[in-house]
């Protein structure tokens, strides 16, 4: 597994596919920071990084799964997978090699979005005066977030041969566990039922980390959201063997 990771990652360093979609995502998050006028902090008047943390789970929705749509379309589309099967792989080692390396590439994407605290962190006029809890709590809810999302991806992949497919796939998955799941619970009149069903979605325990609470409850979700969308990429790929 190490050797198809390592493989993978020196794929997307060695294009440029990462580099465009870790350079408009930085693009597009400092022009939501710093410039357009209902999220930038400088109209705020107080120095905080909310906006960066609700912007960023909508730009994921289509950073991801253009990071992802080619992880296993492009393999079954070139016919290049029968070999990747036939090497000494099981077929986890393949699912989780693939995972991991795109999961690489969302950590390298979140790492220069620290410039971005370190400046609001002097930038008020008391400097220092940042909840650093909240803003800790929030980058693991946002890379746990990104951990889901790369899963999704990956079983959209496993799914067609064509990457637009594969890409089209993803961003709705991506968009309906995040929000879906919060705008069917507003549709039911029954308090308990609305709670549960807002439970499902990803955003209520993405938000919940954010705010600088690390509960259990909310880690077991996104590790058993992760892992139900790899079990059943795994599903998919040995479907195809026969």
């Amino acid at each position: 597994m190490l050797t198809l990771f390592k493989k993978e990652v020196n794929g997307y360093l060695s294009s440029l596919v990462a580099y465009i979609t870790i350079g408009i995502f930085l693009l597009v998050m400092g022009l939501f920071l710093w410039v357009f006028p209902d999220s930038s902090i400088l109209e705020y008047g107080y120095a905080g990084l909310d906006s960066l943390f609700n912007t960023a789970p909508y730009i994921f929705m289509f950073m991801i799964p253009a990071l992802t749509m080619r992880a296993l379309s492009e393999e079954q589309k070139e016919g290049t997978f029968e070999l990747l099967a036939t090497r000494p792989l099981t077929d986890w080692q393949i699912v989780l090699g693939k995972y991991f390396a795109c999961l690489l590439i969302v950590f390298f994407a979140l790492v220069p979005t620290l410039v971005y605290y370190f400046t609001v962190y002097n930038l008020g006029t008391i400097p220092g005066n940042v909840d650093t809890g909240a803003v800790i709590g929030s980058y693991l809810g946002l890379f746990l977030l990104g951990s889901a999302f790369v899963a999704i991806g990956i079983f959209a992949s496993s799914i067609t041969k064509n990457q637009i497919i594969a890409f089209a796939i993803g961003v709705f998955l991506c968009f309906f566990t995040y929000i879906g799941f919060d705008s069917l619970s507003r549709l039911l009149t029954f308090q308990s039922i609305d709670a549960f069903i807002a439970s499902i979605g990803i955003n209520e325990h993405y938000q919940s980390i954010s705010r600088g609470v690390l509960d259990t409850r909310d880690l077991i979700y996104f590790l058993s959201f992760t892992g139900l969308f790899l079990v059943v990429t795994k599903t998919v790929l040995g479907g195809r063997k026969w």
